[in-house]
């Protein structure tokens, strides 16, 4: 069974990302999702002082191991100032400090929403550009625009946007 890692590029318990992360990993079939929480890896911020003082800290040991097990890997990211959450953004940092091939050469599915009509485009360009670089094999993109709007009782009720967000997940899926 393939090996799912979804990272929520936020740390807000009430993160529509999250929202769409979930709700788009519930439609993959015959896959294990592991589901990250960045809560659950507290970091200072990084800085090469802090690092050639202290070293990589134990939560990004621990959290690229786990990076390892992944067959491919589905991101939705949060936008802040048309950028990433600082969150995000640190983790990201410290992860590359410990292997500069982050995402490990591996297929991912991008993913942003927001509460307006752009719903993450800015972030979600700076991704799927970036994310090459970092070994990302990304598949496809999708920007859920007005979440608000868009996303009802659980699910997108926007019904292009619904098969739209289908036919990328099932390219995501065929490539893993």
């Amino acid at each position: 069974m393939k090996k799912i890692i979804t990272i929520t590029g936020s740390n807000s318990q009430k993160s529509i990302n999250r929202c769409l992360l979930f709700y788009t990993a519930d439609m993959m079939e015959n896959t294990e999702i592991i589901s990250i929480d960045l809560n659950n890896y507290v970091l200072p911020i990084y800085g090469v002082d802090f690092e050639a003082e202290n070293g990589i800290p134990t939560a990004i040991k621990r959290l690229d191991e786990l990076l390892n097990m992944a067959d491919g890997f589905m991101l939705s990211l949060a936008e802040h100032n048309g950028s990433y959450a600082s969150v995000f953004k640190n983790t990201l940092d410290w992860l590359s400090r410990v292997n500069g091939k982050v995402w490990r050469e591996k297929p991912m599915l991008l993913m942003a929403t927001s509460p307006g009509g752009r719903g993450g485009a800015t972030v979600l360009h700076a991704a799927s550009t970036y994310f090459p670089f970092m070994g990302a094999s990304i598949t496809d993109t999708f920007s859920l625009p007005s979440f608000y709007d868009n996303f009802t009782k659980g699910e997108i009720s926007n019904e292009s946007l619904k098969k739209e967000l289908a036919t990328k997940l099932h390219k995501f899926q065929k490539t893993i």
